[in-house]
């Protein structure tokens, strides 16, 4: 797929926070560079930083040291640009899978209009939940919520969708569907996608890259190209090349650190 310039940057972006016991270091010296459309999945260690990316990209927090800029504007404040699935996908108990959907029109204008309803209609459609649209979240699967989630965070239409570990909840045969469902999702429409998981499959099957963290303080200790092209299937990961590359991620995993 073309590119069409940068749409993520973090140059010598470091992390340190107070806690009750002193300073803790979650990132250090990470520069980065994402191309438009590029979709980046982020392995590494519990506790090396990596939600912590994804919360410097949103604008969720400032860096304590360096700069994270997004389509060449420093990030200082949530972008309505920039879409977020996290790991649950914090439903509205109390509303619909429509209004949720169109949750972010309330909170940012205050009101939903007709033409935001029939967006919201077209994207449930699009993540394949047409007819469950007065549902409740009560009244879906892990998987089914985890779908109205993707379809709120598309709703603005973002060019960037930050995703931290949107999976990993769900049993082994709704993650496989929903690692498809993305990708095509993602293929219908290109958007960049910064991916945080701790699976070496998933990440190998969705990504164009795959960045390694190290253990805390998280440092890229490698930012590796997937080496099959696209489209790639369930038989992607069997083939050599996807093989060799899994255990070179996986060594790089287990690898400790020099003391």
């Amino acid at each position: 797929m073309a590119l069409a310039g940068n749409a993520i940057n973090f140059s010598g972006v470091g992390q340190t926070f107070l806690t009750g016991t002193g300073s803790l270091t979650a990132l250090d010296g990470v520069s980065v560079t994402i191309a438009q459309h590029e979709f980046v999945a982020v392995l590494g260690p519990s506790g090396c930083g990596k939600s912590t990316l994804l919360r410097l990209t949103a604008g969720l927090m400032k860096p304590s040291t360096g700069s994270v800029s997004v389509f060449g504007l420093p990030v200082t404040q949530p972008r309505d640009d920039v879409g977020i699935v996290f790991q649950k996908p914090t439903l509205l108990p109390w509303a619909n899978v429509e209004d949720n959907v169109v949750f972010p029109a309330r909170h940012k204008l205050g009101r939903v209009t007709p033409e935001d309803r029939a967006q919201a209609q077209a994207i449930i459609e699009t993540v394949g939940l047409a007819g469950f649209e007065k549902r409740l979240p009560s009244e879906l699967s892990g998987g089914m919520q985890q779908r109205v989630g993707i379809a709120r965070a598309l709703f603005l239409n973002p060019d960037i969708l930050l995703m931290d570990e949107p999976f990993s909840a769900l049993d082994a045969l709704t993650r496989d569907m929903m690692g498809f469902e993305l990708l095509r999702l993602w293929q219908a429409s290109p958007k960049t996608v910064l991916f945080i998981t701790h699976s070496i499959p998933e990440a190998a099957l969705l990504a164009d890259r795959v960045l390694v963290l190290s253990e805390r303080p998280g440092r890229v200790i490698a930012d590796l190209p997937v080496p099959t092209s696209r489209p790639r299937d369930e038989t992607s990961l069997g083939s050599p090349e996807m093989q060799d590359y899994a255990a070179h991620l996986r060594s790089l995993l287990i690898r400790k650190e020099a003391a």
